[in-house]
């Protein structure tokens, strides 16, 4: 008998999933930053938050998406 626990997306399929969820984010911020640079990094994470929260499964925000915001606060994306 199989075990459930060996069903799982093979080396191509994860590079794929990884890289598209990675473009997602990158969208995400680029817009905030567009939108958002300089103002506070409540509001470019809240943004963010925004434009990922329906695109993946189960999401919560982590320090990631912070890090970012912040540095759209200061203004470091062109």
């Amino acid at each position: 008998m199989a075990d459930i626990d060996q069903v799982q997306w093979n080396d191509e399929a994860r590079a794929k999933i990884l890289t598209d969820s990675d473009r997602v984010l990158q969208e995400a911020v680029a817009a905030a930053a567009q939108e958002h640079s300089g103002e506070s990094w409540e509001t470019s994470f809240a943004a963010i938050n925004d434009a990922v929260k329906d695109r993946f499964i189960d999401y919560e925000p982590g320090p990631d998406v912070r890090k970012y915001a912040e540095m759209i606060e200061r203004g470091e994306f062109s």
